[in-house]
């Protein structure tokens, strides 16, 4: 089964910038992956999207890139996920662009 989860949005403290450091900005997730799903074995998504949206907040990240390896990790070894694809991006950090990293 392939699960994919778009367009999370909500405000934490990301960034290498000092304005950064201070007021919290937001932040866009995308998340796919994939997963043997059994009968009565599935991967409760709401789960996975507080997850993600609490780790970000709490861990207030300087890299996107480092944010992305963090989740990568803890994703795998919580849910044995398979071909897991993540995309964070910056919306209002440039006037002119949205700025995204992705594995």
């Amino acid at each position: 089964m392939k699960v994919e989860i778009k367009d999370l949005s909500f405000k934490c403290i990301i960034g290498i910038l000092d304005f950064e450091r201070v007021k919290k900005q937001k932040v866009v997730v995308n998340i796919s992956f994939e997963y043997k799903f059994k009968k009565d074995i599935f991967i409760d998504y709401s789960k996975v999207s507080s997850f993600i949206e609490s780790q970000m907040k709490k861990k207030k990240f300087l890299l996107i890139e480092d944010a992305i390896i963090f989740l990568e990790a803890k994703l795998y070894k919580l849910y044995k996920v398979n071909n897991l694809n993540i995309k964070i991006s910056k919306p209002d950090i440039l006037k002119n662009c949205i700025v995204s990293v992705s594995n």
